[in-house]
Order: C-alpha cells, then sequence, then structure tokens
C-alpha cells in the first residue's frame, strides 16, 4: 500500500521521503567513547532513536502491517489491538497514522506516564491494566488484550510475540545495515530482549555472515530469557515472563543478567557523558556490552574486537521514571549508584 502516493513533479529527483515511513531504518553507530574509557575494545550504539517514532520498535511495526495488508488479514475501516509497553503501539501508531487505521492498545501501569500520553497523542486508545498479575489473569495486559479484540468489531492484532514478520524485520534491515555499517568487523552483538524480535533477526543475519559473532541478551536477571521466573522488575521493554516464540534461543550463545539499579544508573550515565539521552533498556544494552568489552579486555582481544549494542529507544519517554531522583529512591534505588562493568566472572572480587 502507498502512503503519500507517488511525488509531485515539482519534488522528483529531490532529497525528500515520500513519507514518514520512508523515514524507518538506515539508524547511525556511533562510538561510546567517553562512558568507560578504561576500556579498550571500542563499543558502538545502533542508535535506534533516530527512527521517526523513536524506537526500534518502528521496523516491526511496518513489517507486520505490510505482510497483514498484503495477505489481507487488515483491510481499511479496521482496528488495530495491540498489547504493547508503549514503543510497539507508537510504531503502530505511526503506520496507522498514514493508512488511516483506528488503533486500541492495552499496557501495563508499569509503563512511564509519558509513553502513554504519547500513545494519546498519535490518536490511539490506551487500557491500562496492572502489572503484578499472572499472564493468565483477565486483568493481566495479555488478557485483557485477548477479551479486547473480540469486542471489538473488526479487530487485527500484530501479535508481536509470535509474529515472524518482526524478527523478520530485523533479519532483512537491522541486521544488514549494521553488518555493511561495520564494514564486517563486528565481533560481539549485545541487545536487550523483550519480544526476542531485534536479537533474534539480528543475530540470525550476522550468524550468516560470520558464525563466529557472539550473540548476547542483557536481561533482568528477573526475566525467563535471563534463567529467572518473571517476577516484576522496574525495567520496562525487556525481558519476559513467558516465552515468545519470536524469541529464537538457538541464536543466543549467552544471557547477561543486569539489575535495575545498574540499568538506570547506566542510562544516567550514558545521558550525562555521551549527550545520547538513552532509556532504561538502552542502559541495561550499554551495561551488558561494556562488560563485554572489558572481558575482551582482559582476554587481550580489544584489538581484534568490536561490541556492537542496540540502543531501543530514547529517555525522552522515562523523565518521570529512570531521570527523577524521587522515583528511583521511592523504588529502593540510589540516585548515585555506581555500575559495575568488570568482566562478569570478576564482578564482586576485590
Amino acid at each position: 500500500m502507498t502512503d503519500s502516493g507517488p511525488m509531485p513533479g515539482a519534488l522528483e529527483g529531490l532529497d525528500i521521503a515520500p513519507s514518514v515511513l520512508d523515514l524507518v531504518g538506515q539508524t547511525p553507530l556511533v562510538r561510546l567513547g567517553r562512558v568507560a574509557p578504561d576500556i579498550a575494545t571500542p563499543v558502538v550504539a545502533k542508535l535506534e532513536t533516530a527512527n521517526p517514532g523513536g524506537s526500534v520498535k518502528d521496523r516491526a511495526a511496518v513489517a507486520m502491517i505490510d505482510a497483514a495488508e498484503a495477505d489481507g488479514s487488515l483491510q481499511p475501516g479496521d482496528t488495530i489491538v495491540e498489547p504493547t509497553s508503549g514503543n510497539t503501539g507508537v510504531g503502530l501508531a505511526v503506520v496507522a497514522a498514514q493508512r488511516g487505521y483506528r488503533c486500541l492498545f492495552v499496557c501495563t501501569d508499569k509503563v512511564a506516564p509519558e509513553k502513554v500520553a504519547l500513545l494519546r497523542a498519535y490518536g490511539a486508545e490506551v487500557v491500562v491494566c496492572p502489572a503484578k498479575v499472572d499472564p493468565e489473569d483477565p486483568r493481566s495486559y495479555y488478557s485483557t488484550a485477548a477479551r479486547l479484540r473480540t469486542e471489538t468489531p473488526r479487530a487485527f492484532s500484530p501479535d508481536q510475540y509470535s509474529n515472524q514478520n518482526n524478527p523478520r524485520a530485523h533479519y532483512e534491515t537491522t541486521g544488514p545495515e549494521i553488518w555493511a555499517q561495520t564494514g564486517g568487523r563486528v565481533t560481539h552483538f549485545v541487545a536487550g530482549a523483550g519480544t526476542g524480535g531485534t536479537v533474534s533477526g539480528v543475530g540470525r543475519f550476522l550468524k550468516e555472515q560470520n558464525p563466529a559473532i557472539e550473540v548476547i541478551v542483557a536481561d533482568p536477571p528477573e526475566s525467563v530469557y535471563a534463567g529467572g521466573d518473571g517476577s516484576p522488575y522496574l525495567v520496562e521493554g525487556i525481558g519476559e515472563d513467558f516465552w515468545p516464540t519470536t524469541y529464537h534461543a538457538k541464536i543466543v550463545d549467552r544471557v547477561l543478567p543486569v539489575t535495575d539499579a545498574d540499568s538506570f544508573a547506566m542510562a544516567r550515565r550514558v545521558t550525562s557523558t555521551e549527550g545520547l539521552l538513552v532509556g532504561g533498556s538502552g542502559g541495561t544494552a550499554v551495561t551488558g556490552a561494556l562488560r563485554v568489552a572489558a572481558e575482551l579486555d582482559a582476554a587481550g582481544l580489544a584489538g581484534e574486537s568490536l561490541v556492537v549494542t542496540l540502543i531501543p529507544d530514547s529517555g525522552r519517554g522515562y523523565l518521570s521514571r529512570v531521570f527523577d531522583d524521587d522515583w528511583l529512591e521511592s523504588r529502593g534505588l540510589q540516585p548515585g549508584h555506581e555500575v559495575d562493568v568488570s568482566p562478569p566472572g570478576e564482578q564482586g572480587e576485590c
């Protein structure tokens, strides 16, 4: 489906995108040289904040909607119904604004109010559910979304947790971009995992180019990916309390647990030292990447290694949470917490 039609004659040949959806992807890589200056192994970050919806989820949103339109499961006049921590909802709302769909999203009360307000700014309807309930509980956001799908006429759910167009988007775009931008020199890819679409798609592509590339998930220790039981944690958008089929475990070489305290402190540290305003999950990813880089330093491999991490979204959606001292203290976290970025096996050693 075209979004804005052909370019008017007066604009032909100019460097102007036909629509906002043509701006999704081709995000930059940047060296993180100041956040941990004592680490020699280079760490670079893929800035998915540069997507028009502000996050990596724009890629999956476009891919899932394109596929649904192509197979006829989404048609003009339908309503998109989806459970989301915010970013997928924004990506879907951006596509919906271009193509004329109504959106109905379900979030948990863990989601920062800025993100709920952002979804509503795009014209979406938002239902907020409690986070501290089991997935099977009728109040959970999974159950609530399922109920709304049945109650809403002409409802369509992309179902980002099982829709294989989610990881496919990253296999076809994000992975090739990283490979090209690094000239094939990437040796390690570190990212958080929510649905698992990003790490599964990117990881699959990179390993097809070079099987020696290590794919690493940085995730909350409570997440099932990290061996936890899914008990509540504060970082938004990553970790899970169940196993989505969009998470391809065989692609992942290992999982590094990163606590809420370290994630939030690193997000603030990256922001204040690099000038990059990143969210809590970005702090998780950078913490994991720096620990991998420190490990490579210790092994004497700094000169032949390149660690790529991915910043999924901006800190603008978390100003009342991650960047608010009172909120952190109310959750038992210290604003001045120092993150340990020594190799995983050496943390806490004297």
